[in-house]
């Protein structure tokens, strides 16, 4: 199955405590069902000094599940993302306003 989220979309969080923020997909992980959004569901992680690194804690963002995000129209407002063929040619589009992703 094709994928409708996919890296450097920008999302937008539909539930959850980062509900309504927006950002990048850094990265997706299908088999996993989740995805990691720039500046969403950040944790701090606490690093060992090693001879290359400085310790401490580092903000990190975790994955959230895919069911919770939505890609972001032309419009800056949710939609969801459906599959049409043009010119020969599988393309993502907006469900709400009709344009290709």
């Amino acid at each position: 199955m094709a994928a409708k989220l996919k890296k450097g979309d920008t999302v937008v969080v539909l539930t959850g405590k980062d509900k309504g923020m927006t950002g990048e997909i850094i990265q997706v992980m299908p088999s996993r069902g989740k995805a990691v959004v720039d500046g969403v569901n950040v944790a701090i992680r606490h690093t060992k000094q090693s001879q290359t690194s400085q310790g401490g804690r580092v903000p990190q963002a975790m994955a959230v599940d895919l069911s919770n995000l939505a890609m972001v129209d032309a419009n800056g407002k949710p939609t969801r993302v459906g599959f049409r063929e043009e010119d020969g040619k599988k393309v993502r589009f907006a469900k709400t306003t009709g344009a290709v992703l």
